[in-house]
């Protein structure tokens, strides 16, 4: 059985989660923050989510964990579409999705959870970041009704994820970045109604109380 090590209110641990439900495979969650020497030789990085593979292996990096079980389990549930350029299409967004729109936001985490002011020149360049990002979206996503048409792709899922963190930079900068996004209201309340997204979601606001007890104890945040 694959064992998915991580924790839920990652939202990169979510976006292989879901995946995995997705596709109905069988596996087990391993809940932690990634934080000891032993966890090292599963994630050589530390870093949340990796997964044991049902041989043993060990696998990091949110991208490459779905990449496997796209390539490993391609007759369940499929995510890429078969036509090359469509397939290329979908990593095109989620590639701008991640390096525009969450790493982005990213930057903003330790201002919010330790509730302190945004410098200027950060929120600007952060701001100018967002921006290009939301572009791009503009330009490539139709939500008709799924982000790049009839069907459901690997960039819906992580697309998904990423406005968490999104929205988090919303917050900390006074400004909604996702209402920016053409067409996308409509597709978020889809994408939340269904059994494994609620799931998710329920599994994430469980999670929270360990999740700053954490930070405090770590990092006195």
């Amino acid at each position: 059985m694959i064992t998915l090590h991580g924790f839920p209110y990652s939202n990169y641990y979510n976006i292989v989660k879901h995946v995995l439900l997705h596709k109905g495979l069988a596996f087990e969650e391993d809940l932690q923050f990634g934080n000891d020497e032993a966890y090292l030789a599963i994630s050589p990085l530390g870093k949340v989510p990796a997964m044991t593979l049902e041989d043993g292996g060990h696998l990091s990096e949110s991208s490459v964990c779905c990449d496997y079980l796209e390539e490993a389990y391609p007759d369940a549930a499929p995510l890429y579409p078969a036509d090359p350029y469509a397939r290329a299409r979908v990593r095109q967004v989620m590639k701008i999705s991640e390096l525009y729109l969450e790493l982005a936001g990213r930057r903003l985490i330790p201002f919010a959870f330790s509730n302190t002011d945004v410098p200027g020149p950060v929120a600007e360049e952060v701001t100018g970041v967002l921006e290009r990002g939301i572009r791009a979206m503009n330009h490539l996503c139709v939500f008709k009704p799924y982000v790049l048409g009839s069907e459901l792709t690997l960039a819906d899922i992580y697309l998904r994820y990423v406005l968490s963190v999104v929205n988090l930079a919303s917050k900390k900068l006074d400004r909604d970045f996702i209402a920016e996004i053409e067409g996308i209201g409509d597709w978020r309340a889809m994408m939340a109604d269904s059994d494994i997204a609620r799931r998710i979601d329920a599994d994430e606001k469980a999670n929270g109380p360990a999740f700053f007890a954490y930070l405090k104890e770590r990092y006195g945040i």
